[in-house]
């Protein structure tokens, strides 16, 4: 048995309506379905999932993910335009979540919290075609945005594009 691909993650939350709320605001997803006030499914824009994150609610109470348990590190989430990583940087330093941001060489990167501490990545990979030395290694070192952006945009990857 091999498997294809991830279809989705289901999260535990404290508040289910603001764990909704915040996701239709940072990532633009939207609720497709419901189970009462104990669970809600949401899917990107354009995905062919039923839903790509689903929300369980655990109560007020809850105790918040343990950075040195085990346990899910963090969900990436992928965006088709560079550009949306500015977008993300914006939405999550609204919320005074944004927790940083790294060039992983075929990957930029954009990292913040939901509501109860749960980590996640906003990313944008490099066509496959430029990953050059980063085809087999996964550096972390710092994300200049707009040097990327100017790089990778819409209009350098049409003129890229033109070239081959």
């Amino acid at each position: 048995m091999k498997v294809r691909r991830l279809n989705h993650a289901v999260l535990r939350v404290r508040e289910l309506e603001r764990s909704l709320a915040f996701y239709a605001d940072v990532l633009g997803l939207e609720t497709v379905a419901r189970m009462g006030t104990v669970m809600a499914f949401m899917r990107a824009p354009g995905s062919e999932n039923h839903h790509d994150l689903g929300l369980a609610r655990v109560g007020p109470n809850a105790p918040p993910p343990n950075e040195r348990g085990v346990g899910l590190y963090h969900l990436a989430w992928e965006v088709d335009e560079i550009e949306a990583l500015r977008e993300a940087r914006d939405a999550l330093e609204r919320y005074g979540t944004l927790s940083g941001a790294s060039n992983h060489g075929a990957t930029k990167s954009i990292y913040g919290y939901d509501p109860d501490g749960n980590e996640f990545e906003i990313m944008w990979m490099v066509p496959r075609e430029h990953w050059g030395e980063y085809e087999r290694s996964a550096p972390t070192g710092p994300l200049d945005l707009q040097a990327e952006i100017k790089r990778w945009g819409t209009r350098a990857k049409e003129r890229l594009t033109a070239r081959t």
